[in-house]
């Protein structure tokens, strides 16, 4: 049992460099870049990645903008961490999970965990800064900005799926183990013929 416990927090190494790499990201673009809508810069100088300082204050795409404040707190900071809160409390009690499972959901918890920190102390909003180039798929020019949390409940997200659609392996029989109806039939003995007296 104590072999598995430790095996179950293992995990949430993921969850604290998450939080610490995105705050850490986020603290430099703030304290360098600081007005938002500042370029920072083009990275390969082709127009796929750039760097740039924006705010949302809303969640992905910008939904919610428009919403009153005392609606936005509710779901952009209430609602996520109560999601947060009994997501892990089922991540320690159901046995469900595989061991690329349980990385991918500290994954999410890291990543919320960083952009709910934002909404709470950041009043202008979550800090973005990552955009990429997408080539009009799905209509878009350019992939919404985002940040390392953002990125890192993405990534989670699709390995979640991942694992979830896949075909599961059947564990192959033992090598002593012969399927029922398989084993030869033995004629019963016929008894010896009596002995003449």
């Amino acid at each position: 049992m104590l072999n598995r416990d430790k095996t179950i927090f293992f995990p949430f190494i993921l969850t604290t460099l998450v939080v610490i790499l995105d705050q850490i990201t986020k603290a430099f673009v703030v304290r360098n870049w600081p007005r938002p809508g500042t370029f920072i810069t083009d990275v390969f100088d082709n127009n796929f990645l750039i760097l740039y300082h924006v705010r949302n204050p809303a969640i992905a795409f910008s939904i919610g903008y428009s919403l009153p404040q005392p609606y936005r707190f509710i779901l952009f900071i209430i609602v996520p961490i109560i999601v947060l809160v009994l997501l892990t409390w089922y991540y320690f009690n159901t046995t469900e999970f595989s061991r690329l499972q349980r990385w991918a959901i500290a994954g999410i918890i890291g990543g919320g965990i960083g952009n709910i920190a934002d909404r709470i102390f950041r009043p202008d909003g979550v800090v973005d800064f990552i955009s990429v180039r997408f080539f009009g798929i799905f209509g878009l020019e350019r992939w919404p900005t985002f940040n390392v949390a953002d990125a890192s409940v993405v990534v989670s997200c699709m390995i979640l799926l991942y694992t979830m659609l896949r075909p599961q392996k059947q564990a192959p029989p033992a090598i002593n183990e012969v399927p029922a109806g398989s084993l030869p039939q033995t004629p019963p003995a016929e008894a010896p013929p009596e002995s003449p007296q």
